[in-house]
């Protein structure tokens, strides 16, 4: 009995699991965009003139979705600050990271593995991170756990008392 209902407990696993592939990314990223240009594991295409790029590597089962925000030699200390509270809040299933002098908003994730709801909901919030960077740092309309991330929230981060090193 234990090892049916074990096995009862797995299966919605097996059975959600996906097999996203560049062929069907092709097609979801040609659907939501304005216009697309690439190959197969390699595309860049816009979203109301918001340049998104994504780059998979089917061999090793990554992919990453990611959009160019700033320089990030022009950014000061607060933003990068937050930058970093927003990975915790508000930027949920995306981050903010620096690469070769540029922030990004980044969305990286095993390729196989994505539905094509997720897809087109990574899809989404790298596109409103970067819009909202400056502002709300947000990718959704959800924060986690349920903070804001503004200029009070930044400020109240720099009086807190730091943490001793162990």
């Amino acid at each position: 009995m234990k090892k049916f209902v074990l096995i009862f407990c797995l299966l919605p696993g097996f059975m959600l699991s996906q097999n996203m592939t560049n062929e069907k990314l092709q097609e979801i990223y040609t659907e939501v965009s304005d216009s697309i240009v690439g190959n197969l594991g390699s595309w860049q295409f816009y979203i109301k003139k918001v340049p998104i790029v994504c780059i998979t590597d089917s061999t090793h089962n990554r992919m990453r979705i990611i959009s160019p925000i700033a320089d990030s030699e022009t950014l000061n200390n607060e933003l990068i600050r937050a930058c970093l509270v927003a990975n915790f809040h508000t930027a949920l299933d995306v981050k903010y990271a620096v690469s070769e002098g540029v922030l990004w908003s980044v969305f990286i994730h095993p390729l196989k593995e994505l539905s094509e709801h997720q897809v087109k909901d990574a899809v989404s919030q790298v596109y409103q991170a970067n819009l909202n960077f400056g502002t709300t740092f947000s990718s959704t309309s959800l924060t986690f756990p349920g903070r804001k991330n503004d200029k009070r929230e930044v400020e109240k981060e720099k009086k807190k008392p730091k943490l001793r090193k162990l």
